[in-house]
């Protein structure tokens, strides 16, 4: 891999960069360590509310950067459940941290079969080193 952007395993990806953890029916969302590195410092993180029902690849909500606003997309679909107030305040934990406290909202997962059409780690480490070229 060209860059040194951190992958984890047991997540899984999306082409736009954006990663979910799944625990019984609750999806834990954020964007990846390359989607953090892309935009440099993010100075503000408009989170969605809880309650609102979002679809896969669809806009969830926008992160704004120094150089740009991005979208952050659904990596399924879902009803947004909590978001993390921390990011709300600080949004430099996404970049310090873009799975672990930058984490940004959690669903309700609607369809698990969603989730076979997102990348494992190895998979996005593949993209990601095909993006780099």
């Amino acid at each position: 891999m060209s860059d040194d952007s951190k992958v984890l395993d047991g997540l899984k990806y999306t082409k736009d960069h954006e990663w979910i953890k799944v625990k019984g029916d609750t999806g834990t969302v954020g964007i990846t360590d390359f989607a953090q590195h892309s935009l440099t410092d993010i100075v503000f993180a408009e989170l969605p509310q809880a309650g609102k029902v979002v679809e896969q690849g669809k806009a969830a909500m926008v992160v704004e950067s120094v150089k740009s606003v991005s979208d952050v997309f659904a990596p399924v679909s879902g009803e947004i459940t909590e978001v993390n107030e921390g990011v709300g305040k600080d949004s430099s934990l996404i970049n310090k941290d873009p799975y672990g406290e930058g984490w940004l909202f959690k669903l309700k997962v609607k369809d698990a079969s969603e989730l076979e059409k997102l990348m494992d780690a190895e998979a996005y480490r593949k993209y990601l080193a095909e993006q780099a070229h």
